[in-house]
């Protein structure tokens, strides 16, 4: 049986924590950032973790 592929959209998306979790980066940051504080936009710069209800369906597309 062949390996399996990773969803290569999913793989640009999120990335592995060492201890197995997953990261992933903000919406709303890519257009419309006039209306939006700088406290708002700032925040939304750092990574934060994937729900821990989506982790199985993250870890499928990645198949690792």
């Amino acid at each position: 049986m062949p390996k399996m592929k990773s969803h290569r959209g999913a793989a640009k998306r999120f990335k592995k924590t060492g201890s197995g979790k997953l990261k992933r980066g903000h919406a709303y940051t890519s257009h419309i950032l006039t209306k939006k504080t700088p406290k708002r936009k700032r925040q939304l710069r750092k990574d934060t973790l994937i729900a821990g209800v989506d982790e199985k369906r993250v870890k499928r597309l990645l198949a690792c």
